[in-house]
């Protein structure tokens, strides 16, 4: 028999933020000495109130502005039930039945070994909540627990169960950190812990419309993790069915070293987590004339960058996605050729075979990014901009 693979993911993304999601301790935890971010409120003491941090709102408003999401006028907080160690207060402030954003999608390249064309992913909502401590098992009878990450503000991206292999939620996840780069919302660096997946994994005979029993995925930290886990589950789903068994909905975790998935705890529902809406926050209400103005702050994203450098600079795909990949990148490459559209001269002492002049144009690159640009990066972005110069005979910026 054959099978449909179904893929859903959850994104977690730490956004970036002074100050953490209700407290006015700062948000800079990495580098800091264990349990020195910390007040009463992110501490779960008694009687501390929290108190919204407006920025992270704006911030999840965005993104999903970006994601084509709806922006309902009301929302409001809730209380998540669970006990862990690291979580302080024994409940966790999040969102759950009105978030702040919801009903978008995303366009990726399907699956061309699946026969998929361009299409939607669905984005079933976006919603805001707080990050837990960080937790340090010893191995040696006792653990440790660092509060400093406690509060940081956490966006959640939840999508639709649209993706139909590891190849299109690989696709899918790259767009989206993409996205939360250039909006600023996010470093998005996953070694860090700032841009977090979980993968819900199912798979169904082809042509049926029923879901699957599914798995979470967890504890995958780059996007090469997220490909080969959901590979491996995928497959491991499969040999199970086929072996007579039945897939068990639980929780299981990637262990990179061995590339396998391993079973962690059976998977909770939702009414383990007896939400209810948070008593000491008020419901929020964002207007359409806020919405509009977060609109208008909209960056030209990754996609359309790399549209506009093919169709304005002859440059092939391959070239273009990878100069708009990030925005930094792109946004040196267009500094890039402003400095040389401003220096004719030097473009010209160029082509005659002048290669001081490329440095000097390179200068011209740091001055105007205030020195903010890597040396070698400009460099390269200054001989790759000529290059087009010589081949197109002019260069616009």
């Amino acid at each position: 028999m054959q099978y449909e693979t179904v893929i859903g993911l959850e994104v977690h993304v730490q956004l970036h933020t002074r100050s953490k999601m209700f407290c006015g301790c700062p948000a800079d935890y990495q580098a800091a000495e264990p349990n020195t971010r910390t007040c009463p409120v992110c501490l779960g003491l008694p009687g501390a109130l929290p108190v919204i941090n407006r920025r992270a709102v704006e911030y999840t408003v965005l993104t999903g502005l970006a994601l084509n999401c709806r922006i309902p006028e009301f929302t409001k907080f809730d209380r998540k039930n669970y006990p862990y160690p690291d979580l302080m207060k024994g409940y966790q402030i999040s969102q759950y039945d009105l978030p702040l954003a919801l009903d978008g999608f995303l366009e990726i390249d399907g699956d061309t070994q699946l026969g998929l064309g361009r299409r939607r992913i669905g984005v079933e909502r976006v919603h805001l909540e707080e990050d837990v401590g960080s937790y340090d098992d010893r191995g040696e009878g006792y653990s440790l627990v660092d509060v400093n990450r406690s509060g940081v503000p956490l966006m959640e991206v939840v999508s639709k169960p649209d993706m139909r292999s590891a190849e299109e939620a690989r696709q899918y996840l790259t767009l989206l950190h993409s996205i939360v780069q250039y909006l600023g919302v996010s470093t998005g660096n996953m070694q860090d812990g700032n841009f977090r997946c979980d993968a819900n994994v199912s798979i169904r005979p082809v042509g049926s419309q029923i879901l699957g029993t599914r798995t979470e995925v967890k504890n995958m930290n780059s996007f090469r993790a997220v490909y080969q886990a959901l590979e491996y589950e995928v497959v491991r789903q499969r040999e199970v069915i086929e072996d007579g068994g039945a897939v068990v909905q639980e929780t299981r975790g990637w262990i990179e070293e061995r590339e396998v998935t391993v079973s962690q705890r059976s998977k909770e529902y939702a009414h383990d987590y007896r939400y209810f809406p948070e008593p000491d926050l008020p419901p929020l209400r964002i207007g359409p004339e806020r919405v509009a103005e977060l609109a208008a702050e909209l960056p030209e994203f990754a996609p359309q960058r790399s549209a506009r450098f093919q169709a304005d600079l002859a440059l092939s795909g391959y070239d273009a996605d990878l100069l708009a990949g990030s925005r930094s990148m792109a946004n040196y490459f267009e500094t890039t050729l402003t400095a040389i559209a401003a220096n004719p001269k030097a473009v010209a002492d160029y082509i005659s075979g002048k290669d001081t002049a490329a440095r000097f144009l390179m200068g011209q690159v740091m001055r105007l990014t205030k020195g903010q640009a890597q040396p070698e990066l400009a460099l390269r972005l200054v001989q790759e901009g000529l290059e087009l110069q010589k081949t197109r005979g002019s260069l616009e910026p």
